[in-house]
């Protein structure tokens, strides 16, 4: 890496009159005598063909924890439950629940 002698900004390998040379970006101050190393980064791709596998709400629901509360639509005594910080960090997390019956979800401040 080379910097400008004049402003410190790092200076940047161009073509100008058919000649490589440095130059500065931010001043215009452009390098005299120096040997110019033109250096490229260059990235290969490669696409994988993976599929994505496809989980129903439902496989999800069932890893969660239940617990014995009432559903306030179909009045089942149980329900998935989880936790989830919806509000600033000193406030209480909020709790989540799904009916595993008619799957109604509700939450709990």
């Amino acid at each position: 890496m080379i910097f400008c002698e004049k402003c410190g900004n790092l200076m940047i390998a161009e073509k100008k009159k058919g000649k490589m040379k440095y130059i500065c970006r931010k001043c215009g101050h452009t390098s005299r005598g120096k040997k110019v190393v033109s250096t490229s980064i260059s990235e290969k791709v490669e696409e994988k063909e993976e599929k994505i596998p496809v989980i129903s709400e439902k496989d999800v629901l069932e890893e969660f924890p239940k617990t014995k509360i009432i559903c306030p639509k179909c009045e089942n005594n149980e329900a998935y439950w989880f936790m989830q910080q919806t509000r600033s960090g000193d406030e209480p997390p909020t709790r989540f629940y799904c009916c595993s019956k008619c799957e109604h979800k509700w939450r709990e401040y």
